[in-house]
């Protein structure tokens, strides 16, 4: 069998994959070829590592059995209707991506980001911030989206005593289905967490910012372009809602002139919520899991169907 690692690799990334993977799977990095032979390499393929371009799979690999994506999200690919396997890193990611946004809204409500501006400019400046704090104990909380991220950000607040609420169209842990349902429970909600994948685009519309509970906080670890941005803004501006963690933006990287930086009450985290540690190796090792399972007839780890997005 065939495997092409679309997924760039350090060579001792390389060297620990080559390690592990059985002597019957020939395989074929994509930065070993030219461009010109990399897509033809893609299509010869019977198991795939990585996440090729989309336009790639107007031709998709004739033989294919196998597809494990490098990735949590996989947005671009929901059209696709492949005759293999496929594996996300679901898992792998949630966490990281949880702490994050967990880390992100104790920031805000501790007011850690204009502690250490304080501290940068050697500022004293105790009782300023002391008595502005807020915590994040005993919060009512929406999270939309019912996947691995979402399920890892509920465990976290749960160990803070919050109220929280899944909102998913589907799935049987939600506790709200529909945007209706979602709008009525935001007046009584303090934090409103977003998983969201990006095929939910403008899910949370400027009718839903509206309706969030006055002092509120709006906090995001799936897509930006899953929320108006723009109503967003709008909303911290006026002070509708006292703040925003982002870890993600509706254009990224964030461009120069965006409100979003100079809003003291927003604290961005760059899209680096999924970082930690030898995510590579993580890759090759999800991938080398699922390879067993796969040969050895056993359901796949994050298994995914690309059409209905999970």
């Amino acid at each position: 069998m065939t495997l092409f690692i679309y997924t760039q690799l350090s060579d001792d990334n390389r060297a620990y994959l080559l390690h592990h993977v059985p002597d019957t799977v020939t395989t074929v990095f994509r930065t070993d070829l030219a461009p010109t032979q990399q897509q033809a390499a893609f299509q010869d393929a019977d198991m795939v590592l990585g996440n090729p371009p989309p336009a790639w799979w107007e031709q998709p690999p004739a033989n294919l059995t196998f597809w494990q994506l490098d990735s949590a999200g996989f947005d671009g690919y929901r059209h696709l209707q492949p005759d293999a396997q496929v594996a996300n890193m679901g898992d792998f990611f949630a966490w990281p991506c949880a702490e994050t946004i967990v880390a992100g809204i104790l920031a805000h409500y501790r007011h850690i980001d204009e502690l250490i501006l304080l501290q940068q400019k050697r500022q004293w400046d105790r009782d300023a911030v002391r008595y502005r704090l807020n915590t994040l104990r005993h919060k009512r909380v929406v999270i939309l989206g019912a996947g691995t991220i979402a399920q890892a950000t509920r465990q976290m607040l749960s160990g803070f005593g919050c109220s929280v609420q899944l909102m998913a169209r589907t799935s049987p842990d939600a506790a709200l289905h529909t945007a209706d349902e979602l709008r009525t429970a935001l007046p009584n909600t303090d934090l409103v967490v977003s998983t969201l994948p990006g095929t939910a685009n403008n899910f949370f519309s400027a009718d839903l910012i509206d309706a969030m509970k006055p002092g509120s906080v709006f906090a995001n670890v799936g897509r930006g372009n899953t929320v108006d941005e723009a109503a967003l803004i709008a909303a911290l501006q006026r002070g509708h809602l006292a703040g925003a963690v982002l870890d993600v933006t509706a254009t990224e990287p964030l461009p120069t002139d965006s409100p979003l930086w100079a809003l003291p009450n927003v604290i961005l985290t760059q899209h680096t919520a999924g970082g930690q540690p030898s995510e590579d190796q993580g890759k090759i090792d999800q991938f080398l899991r699922n390879l067993t399972r796969f040969q050895t007839g056993e359901p796949l780890e994050n298994a995914v169907t690309l059409t209905r997005g999970y």
